[in-house]
């Protein structure tokens, strides 16, 4: 049988999933349904937010409205597949589903990195040169951050998904896994994959290396500027404008670390999904509540917006 030949048989792949347990089926049907929701209505609800208020039009609300709605689509790209398989065992992904569902995630995770390397340079410029922030972080530079974001993001995950769904998958079609992600595919595959292993490494390398670079930079002038306040008020305004961010960077980074840049051989599929269940779910309901909790701006923003949409309620009436 050729290789052409195997090629063309694989239409389909199954994901294994969480757990074959059958009890265990409704309760995480349940507890996936909560987070799903949680996580569409808290972004899409920030990123509604930024739009009616006025006093969130600043680059670091052009930003985390950016990250909301990224954080919308990479978790649709796998928590309502996850869903249906809970609900109907349906573990079946196309061929071209799988490859789609991949290229998605992938494409904004990776946006994700570089908006979180964005935030931090705003920050960064909003606590050590306040005076030339205005002049520092302008609507061009804003743009160019957002979009060059949106590019590295989509490129990357092109290059990601042509190197994968170019190997010859013959060993199996069943992915131990619970969504389409690169590490599982690759142990399928009986291509030579070499050359992707150092393209997945290289490409999670240059993103982490570089926009943590980036943050860490802009981080460690920031604290130097924060410690050479000599107002306790002061200090504590520029540590709790970066506090949210800082949160957020810690939980995507420190789970991106420990799922992509060890040694494949080093890879328990076992621990690997429980790590891709919290960046692929949780993380993106969590980022909303850390902004909103943490955050006195969104907070008065969302009782205006309250205010206001009782107050249309009462006139209608």
């Amino acid at each position: 049988m050729t290789s052409t030949e195997n090629i063309s048989e694989v239409t389909e792949f199954i994901l294994v999933g969480l757990t074959d347990a059958l009890e265990m089926q409704v309760p995480l049907f349940i507890i996936f349904t909560l987070i799903y929701f949680i996580t569409l209505v808290g972004n899409l609800g920030m990123i509604l937010l930024i739009l009616l208020d006025s006093r969130l039009h600043t680059p670091m609300y052009l930003f985390l409205g950016n990250l909301s709605l990224v954080d919308c689509v990479y978790a649709s790209a796998v928590t309502p597949k996850v869903m249906v398989g809970f609900l109907t065992g349906g573990k079946i992904i196309s061929y071209n589903a799988c490859a789609a569902q991949m290229f998605f995630f992938a494409a904004f995770a990776t946006i994700e990195s570089f908006l979180l390397a964005s935030m931090a340079f705003d920050r960064h410029a909003a606590v050590c040169k306040p005076l030339h922030y205005t002049t520092t972080v302008t609507s061009t530079v804003c743009a160019v951050l957002v979009t060059g974001s949106y590019i590295c993001g989509l490129l990357q995950s092109s290059v990601h998904v042509a190197f994968t769904f170019h190997l010859t998958f013959c060993h199996s079609n069943t992915v131990n896994h619970f969504f389409c992600d690169i590490p599982p595919l690759l142990t399928l595959s009986c291509s030579d994959v070499y050359t992707n292993e150092v393209v997945l490494f290289t490409l999670a390398v240059f993103n982490v290396l570089f926009t943590l670079l980036v943050i860490l930079n802009s981080y460690l002038f920031i604290f130097i500027a924060i410690l050479r306040m000599h107002s306790a008020e002061g200090q504590k305004k520029a540590f709790s404008t970066c506090a949210s961010h800082l949160t957020t960077v810690s939980i995507f980074y420190g789970t991106i670390i420990f799922m992509y840049l060890q040694p494949s051989s080093s890879h328990s599929m076992d621990t690997d999904k429980m790590a891709s269940v919290f960046y692929t779910t949780i993380i993106p309901m969590l980022n909303p509540l850390v902004y909103s909790l943490r955050n006195r701006e969104v907070k008065s923003a969302f009782i205006k917006v309250v205010g206001k949409a009782k107050s249309s309620w009462g006139l209608a009436y």
